[in-house]
This record gives structure tokens, C-alpha cells and sequence, in this order.
């Protein structure tokens, strides 16, 4: 798929959002990708997690991981594709931890998988968190970049699509300098 083809997609289930958004990340941008509105429709969710996937092919892997509440569907939909289990981190008082009985095994092969990445905040501590146990992360991928080239993580990385959209610190913001509300459609608060 390239990003001519993603793209259509996003914007024909209206995921590609403009305005002024607060970033999980905390910067601000004009642009928002809502990947939930993608994913609501099975057949998107199978053909992007199947670009993922394509890339760990030849890879065991035991299990997918990926961060709450954004990175779930992909996560399920990865796992099933490859005929592994899905599990996933949320956080707990600001910090990304396994519960509900998720656990990672000592020497377990994992593909870490989100849908949106811009500075890899949330996916860096699914890594810390995967290492930690003893395990090994294989690859990371996700649906979205927009981390504009940065390569962010030591990891094999695969996006499906990329895309560089502006992003600005807060108090360097137009957006905010010219009264336009700010909208925070991300899910870092819910607990």
C-alpha cells in the first residue's frame, strides 16, 4: 500500500482531522489522525495490520504487544494475523504497566504495534516494559507516522503510512496565539 492509498482511506472515513489538536505527546498540531475511525471498519483494520505483519513474516513470534487505549485493535488484528496472542499495557498513575493478568515470559519473541507515532513516547516504554521482563522485541510497527524521519526507536521499525504534519511546542503555538480552541481527542487520561 502506499501513501496515496492510505490516505484515501483516512480521509474517506474521516480519520485525517483539521483544527487544533493537543498531542498525547503534548505538542500541538493542525492536523489529527483519529485512527479509531478507521478501525471501525474491519476490512481497514485487516488490510493495514496486514502491511505490519507482511514484515515479520519469517519471525516466531509469541505475542503482540501494544499500549492502550489506541494500540488495541491493532495489536488483536496483528495477533490474529500471525496466530499469536495479543496483549496490552495501560497506564497506572502515569506509568505503562501490565495488568488484568497480561504477562510477558522471559526469552518471549514480541512485536510491539501502535496505531499513531510522533515522538514513540507511549511505544518507548512498551519496549522498556518488554525488555524488562526478559523478553525480545522483534519489530515495531505502526498504521501512522508522523515522527517526520526521527528515527526513534533502536528497534526494526515499519509504518504503514507516513506523513509529516506540522507540530509545534505549546508555547510557540499560532494556533493558541490566535485564540483557535485547542481539542485533545487523544485517550492519555483515561485510566
Amino acid at each position: 500500500m502506499d501513501n496515496e492509498e492510505a490516505l484515501k482511506i483516512f480521509e474517506s472515513t474521516g480519520a485525517l482531522l483539521h483544527g487544533h489538536f493537543l498531542l498525547t505527546s503534548g505538542l500541538h498540531s493542525p492536523q489529527y489522525f483519529q485512527c479509531a475511525r478507521v478501525l471501525q471498519y474491519p476490512r481497514y483494520t485487516e488490510l493495514f495490520c496486514r502491511e505490519i505483519v507482511q514484515n515479520v513474516r519469517d519471525e516466531e513470534i509469541d505475542c503482540v504487544i501494544s499500549p492502550a487505549v489506541g494500540g488495541i485493535i491493532v495489536g488483536q488484528e496483528c495477533a490474529r494475523l500471525l496466530g499469536c496472542r495479543a496483549i496490552f499495557a495501560e497506564r497506572e498513575n502515569g506509568i505503562m504497566k501490565l495488568r488484568r493478568g497480561f504477562e510477558i515470559g522471559r526469552d518471549e519473541r514480541l512485536l510491539v504495534v501502535e496505531d499513531v507515532v510522533t515522538t514513540g513516547g507511549s511505544v518507548r516504554e512498551i519496549i522498556e516494559l518488554t525488555k524488562g521482563a526478559g523478553a525480545k522485541v522483534v519489530g515495531v510497527g505502526f498504521i501512522v507516522d508522523r515522527s517526520k524521519g526521527i528515527q526513534l526507536f533502536d528497534e526494526r521499525v515499519f509504518s504503514v503510512f507516513r506523513m509529516d504534519v506540522v507540530t509545534y511546542e505549546a508555547e510557540k503555538c499560532p494556533l493558541c496565539e490566535n485564540d483557535i480552541p485547542v481539542v485533545k481527542p487523544g485517550s492519555r487520561d483515561i485510566q
